[in-house]
Formats: C-alpha cells, sequence, structure tokens
C-alpha cells in the first residue's frame, strides 16, 4: 500500500446531493468503508478499460473484499472512440444482465472516457442509478469526474449526447498517477492549469513555481493541485450546474481545443484532450489580447508556462495534417457553447479573469488559427 498523506476531502453540497471528493495517495484502498456508508448491498458493479484494469483493478477488487463486497467487471477498450454508442449500449445492456437495481452502486474506474461513459450509462439505466467515480487519470481527478456532466462523442462532434448525473462519491488516489506515461501526466496538467487562468492568478503563480515538481511525481504537490482543482471546479458547478452561466468558464481553450480534435478524428497518437486544451487555452489567450481584452504578456507568459512543461502549444506542434483556418472555424461551429449559430468563447482579460463573450471577431479567431499552424 502507498504511503500516506494527510487526506483531504472536498465537498461538493447540491441541495439533495451532497457528495464528497477524496483526495489522497492509498484512497483506493480505503475504499470499502466509503462504498458501505452509501449502500447496504454487498455487490456493486464496475466498468473499466483493459489499461487501467492490467495495473489496478486486482488492488480495486482486494479492497472491496475487506467488507465483503463483491465486484461484477466490465473491462472495454482503452481509448476515445470507446465513447461511442456502441460502448454505451454495450454497459447499460451488461447492466441490465447485471440485475443493477436502483439502490446499488456503478463504479467508474478508469479515466475521463470511462467516467463520461459509465455516468451517462447510470443516468439512463432505470431513470437514474448511483454511481461512484474513481479516476485513474490526473485530467479526470481535476475535471471530467467532478460536476455531473456525463456522455459520449458523436461524429459530428464532442460530448453532443449526454446528460447531467451527479456522482454519489468521487475517490481520487494520487498513486494511481505513478503508472501514467509522462504525456498522459501532462494531458491532465492541461486541465489543471486552466483553473488557474479562468479564475485564480495565485494558483497559476504556484503553477509555475511547482508544475515541474507535480510532473516529477512530488505527492504532496499532486494533492494540493488536484483538491484546489476540484474546488474550484465544485465552487462553480454549486453555482450553475447546468451551464446556464458561470459553469461556461470552465471550457476556456475547450471551443479550440474540440475543433482541433475532430480535425484529428481524436487520434490519440497526434493530440490528447489536454494537449488540445492547453493549445487551446493559449489560442483563446491569444485571440483576448488581439482583442484588447488582456495585454500581450499575458499570452507570452502562458505560452512560456507551457513550454517549461515540455507541452505543445501552437497547431504546428501537432503531426501531421490540420484542416486550414476557414476549416477549423467551421468546426467551432458544433461547440455546446454556440447559441442561435454564433459561438460564445471563452476569453480572458488577464490571468485568472476569463468571461464569456459572443463579441469575437472570427477573422482574428481566424487569423490567430492560420500564424498558429504550419
Amino acid at each position: 500500500m502507498p504511503a500516506r498523506t494527510t487526506e483531504e476531502l472536498v465537498t461538493v453540497d447540491l441541495p439533495g446531493r451532497v457528495y464528497d471528493i477524496v483526495i489522497a495517495p492509498g484512497a483506493l484502498d480505503q475504499l470499502a468503508p466509503r462504498i458501505a456508508a452509501i449502500t447496504p448491498r454487498k455487490r456493486v458493479t464496475v466498468i473499466t478499460e483493459n489499461t487501467v484494469a492490467a495495473h489496478h483493478l486486482e488492488r480495486l477488487e482486494n479492497a472491496l473484499s475487506t467488507a465483503g463486497i463483491a465486484a461484477s467487471v466490465l473491462t472495454l477498450p482503452a481509448g476515445e472512440t470507446t465513447k461511442s454508442w456502441r460502448y454505451l449500449e454495450q454497459s447499460v445492456e451488461w447492466l441490465i444482465a447485471q440485475k443493477v437495481e436502483r439502490g446499488d452502486v456503478v463504479i467508474a474506474f478508469g479515466g475521463g472516457v470511462i467516467g463520461d461513459l459509465v455516468g451517462f450509462a447510470a443516468a439512463v439505466l432505470r431513470r437514474g442509478v448511483r454511481f461512484v467515480q474513481i479516476p485513474t487519470s490526473l485530467l479526470a481527478q481535476v475535471d471530467s469526474s467532478v460536476g455531473g456532466k456525463t456522455g459520449i462523442n458523436s461524429p459530428l462532434g464532442k460530448n453532443l449526447i449526454g446528460a447531467f448525473h451527479q456522482p454519489s462519491l468521487v475517490v481520487a488516489d494520487v498513486s494511481l498517477l505513478d503508472t501514467l506515461p509522462p504525456r498522459d501526466f501532462l494531458s491532465g496538467y492541461g486541465e489543471v492549469l486552466k483553473y488557474g487562468l479562468l479564475g485564480d492568478a495565485v494558483f497559476f503563480e504556484w503553477l509555475e513555481e511547482n508544475g515541474p515538481a507535480l510532473a516529477a511525481g512530488d505527492v504532496e504537490k499532486r494533492v494540493q493541485a488536484v483538491k484546489r482543482s476540484c474546488q474550484m471546479k465544485a465552487d462553480i458547478v454549486l453555482r450553475d450546474e447546468t451551464e446556464q452561466g458561470d459553469r461556461a468558464l470552465l471550457n476556456l481553450g475547450h471551443t479550440f481545443c474540440h475543433a482541433i480534435e475532430a480535425a484529428t478524428n481524436y487520434d490519440a497518437s497526434r493530440l490528447v484532450h489536454g494537449e488540445g486544451v492547453a493549445i487551446g487555452c493559449a489560442l483563446a489567450f491569444e485571440v483576448s489580447a488581439r482583442l484588447g481584452f488582456c495585454a500581450q504578456e499575458d499570452p507570452s507568459r502562458l505560452r512560456a508556462h507551457i513550454a517549461q512543461m515540455g507541452m505543445k502549444c501552437d497547431l504546428r506542434d501537432i503531426p501531421g495534417d490540420l484542416p486550414n483556418a476557414e476549416t477549423l472555424f467551421d468546426l467551432m461551429g458544433q461547440d455546446k457553447k454556440v447559441r442561435d449559430g454564433t459561438i460564445n468563447f471563452v476569453m480572458a482579460r488577464g490571468i485568472g479573469q476569463a468571461f464569456v463573450t459572443s463579441e469575437v471577431s472570427a477573422d482574428v479567431v481566424k487569423q490567430v488559427l492560420s500564424e498558429s499552424a504550419p
């Protein structure tokens, strides 16, 4: 069992649906009492993917067995293509075959793909069954596991099919991050830096100082980064659960990112989500500076930190061909923040000062896209 540090707890205090986010190395090994506290049943269903199963499934099963909780497991293929109708259908039918009842708990054990897919399956099964998020990637621990957004992708765009369905518990065991390839860890870091950029300049300064140590494996700093990210997201979700206002700020960089991901056909060999977020944030800050919303020093500072972390920050950093700026802009039209055919962008007045606006020149966006390309 990994050495324990102080356990951190973030509470998402939604009326009638309060749940905790538990953050600590070794939190997975202490899972059974928490599961027992939310269901009297001595069985759970677990949906995971093959890479996570190979590394961590035995540890999860052992943790549950300490309280006499049996686990039935469905293992799906790893990768973004699993967030699809095909695997949603497989997951729901499997849960029905397992005779899952409303009083049961479904566990999503994996990264953002599994969390989104399983959460959606739990949302539609019997019109809603409880589920627990055990995110195994940094990206999922700081972002997708918190806040109740669930769903799958369409060939026409990312996350266009889904539901809001809050988990009953989130367990973020930072020791699980030790098995992540460096590129996947940095993908999650793209979401971490987003939180500093959108609403906490002090946190961004902390990341500038501590980001390399996070990447190198500093456990205490990882716990603190996950906690601050989760607390910021929880605070926003409490103000705006279904993204009618402030929650759209969490999409800083994502309008650009989702268009780029669609342009690469979600090919992880070319681009993973957090890389797209980092590039998208750099582009959003550059557009903000061009429009006079923020100083030019802000996108320069952001790019310097992205480069310091060894991450992609421009379209030219993505291997292979990309569509031209006009086509990429058209792909942005599939974004969920489009209203009456108008794209609502998340822009910035500075580090930690994001805001949503539709007053963005398409010509400036296309110019920035063109300059970022090879």
